[in-house]
């Protein structure tokens, strides 16, 4: 996987969960409050966060 295909994944992952986020008053509150999120919000959350540490990762690594 070429690294801007990576990058591009992580940024929609990024706005898919700010979207969600925006709409979803339990997602919305639960940074503030420490309740779980929905389950859509948590899936959107756990790919967000994957690719993040896949594109982090990904940066350490290169040349």
């Amino acid at each position: 996987m070429r690294s801007t295909d990576l990058y591009r994944r992580y940024q929609t992952a990024a706005r898919d969960l700010a979207g969600h986020d925006r709409g979803c008053e339990r997602c919305t509150s639960s940074d503030r409050t420490g309740t779980a999120r929905c389950e859509v919000g948590a899936q959107l959350y756990e790919a967000f966060a994957r690719l993040q540490g896949a594109y982090l990762t990904h940066l350490q690594n290169r040349p």
